[in-house]
């Protein structure tokens, strides 16, 4: 019998994904490993039992996790699920380590080997492992779907002999991954599209794609993007003079989509509730980063608020996870080409190498001990999150319409009854 893998059902209700598709199986029976399925794991992404066992997986329960050396999930173990885990096995998952350090220290204390795959470094090598880019690309499809779905009009120009209905307007905040695929998304849809980021690299990507790019470009921005790819955190002064000019510019679009995140910090507030209620009844935001505390004042983590002057604010959970049928065949390939690293093709074992710049990049815990030098300190002294960039500050500078000082004094949003599409966590 060779080692185990086991691919098991998330627990959390509200995430439909799975990290193994019936051509990722096969592939790991072929690197020598017995698999096996727990029942009805594929089933929110339309993976039935029967096409894993088609494929040499044994269907299996939540108790077969014990037999395994290699465990495949979507999110970090739960303590009920650590439980179940034999001490050494390798788990590989996207553990979302951020201001949960007692999450890390627990899965140390249970002895497992554990990665995060979100920590993949953008390095040539693992661009097959990026389960951001992955992932990302999809929530950012999606965005322009859900904010469609919100907006009660046509988002394309409509020429015809009763009239001419005009294009919607749409803003993208943040150009990322998710921020250029909801750019060429609302183009193919038909909309006048904008964007902004405060990384000069991507104004080319942003024109390219049929979209005019609008920034604040001073000596900072120049100077705005990590060796990483990431962006960096502006300055107060020129967050203000950003927020300045962006603060009309949405007044007039019909749709907002924001997707500003900055790792290990929460979301910067890009959106003010004063620029919120500059906008026009019936646009509509959708605020990709709520989870990590959203860009958008006035979003609430898993609602469709609706403001008084009638401005629906969209805070999805899990976007990625409400087209999971797509995402996790796309994640399923980035954790195998992982996990297919750490094997040994000669005697067809796990082998980790860990002097490997990719094991390195991604082990947060090993041998007991947590090991990532961004959490090596989890298990005795938890970390403080640092508070995000309030919107006030961001907006300090901005010119506001008087309609929009009013934002104060205006009842808070109602909760629109929830969609008939799942809503969890990511």
């Amino acid at each position: 019998m060779g080692q185990v893998v086991f691919i098991p059902r998330e627990i959390d209700p509200n995430e439909p994904r799975v990290a193994a598709s019936p051509e990722t199986v096969k592939r790991l029976a072929g690197l020598g490993f017995d698999v096996i399925v727990e029942k009805g794991a594929g089933l929110g992404s339309r993976i039935p039992d029967q096409d894993f066992a088609a494929v040499g997986a044994m269907i299996g329960t939540a108790s077969d996790a014990k037999k395994a050396d290699v465990v495949l999930k979507v999110r970090r173990p739960t303590d009920a699920e650590l439980k179940g885990y034999k001490s050494g096995a390798a788990v590989i998952a996207i553990m979302d380590p951020y201001g949960n350090d007692a999450a890390v220290a627990a899965m140390a204390k249970a002895g497992i080997t554990a990665f995060s795959m979100e920590f993949m470094p953008r390095i040539t090598r693992a661009q097959v492992m990026d389960v951001l880019s992955s992932q990302a690309n999809l929530a950012g499809y999606q965005a322009v779907i859900d904010a469609a779905a919100e907006y009660d009009r046509a988002l394309p120009m409509m020429m015809t002999a009763a009239g001419t209905v005009p294009a919607a307007k749409t803003f993208i905040m943040g150009v990322g991954v998710a921020g250029l695929q909801a750019i060429a998304t609302a183009r193919r849809l038909g909309a006048v599209v904008t964007a902004t980021d405060v990384r000069p690299a991507v104004k080319e990507q942003v024109q390219s794609l049929g979209a005019k790019f609008l920034a604040v470009e001073d000596e900072e921005f120049k100077a705005a993007e990590t060796a990483g790819g990431y962006a960096k955190e502006m300055s107060k002064e020129y967050q203000a003079k950003q927020a300045a000019l962006t603060a009309e510019h949405i007044a007039k679009q019909d749709i907002v989509i924001t997707t500003a995140l900055i790792p290990g910090r929460p979301a910067p507030k890009l959106v003010s509730a004063a620029m919120v209620a500059s906008m026009k009844p019936g646009s509509v935001i959708v605020d990709l980063a709520v989870e990590r505390g959203g860009n958008v004042e006035g979003a609430v983590p898993g609602k469709v608020m609706t403001t008084e002057n009638g401005v629906k604010i969209v805070g999805h959970l899990n976007v990625p996870g409400r087209v999971a049928a797509s995402a996790s065949l796309l994640y399923a390939k980035n954790v195998y080409a992982f996990l297919e690293t750490m094997v040994d093709k000669a005697t067809k074992q796990l082998a980790i190498k860990r002097d490997d710049e990719l094991v390195k990049a991604t082990m947060l815990t090993d041998g007991g001990n947590v090991v990532h030098p961004a959490f090596a300190k989890a298990a005795q002294e938890p970390r403080t999150e640092p508070a995000a960039i309030p919107a006030t500050t961001m907006v300090a500078d901005a010119s506001v319409k008087p309609a929009a000082k009013k934002a104060a004094t205006r009842k808070p949003a109602t909760a629109k009854s929830p969609s008939s599409k799942p809503e969890g966590t990511a």
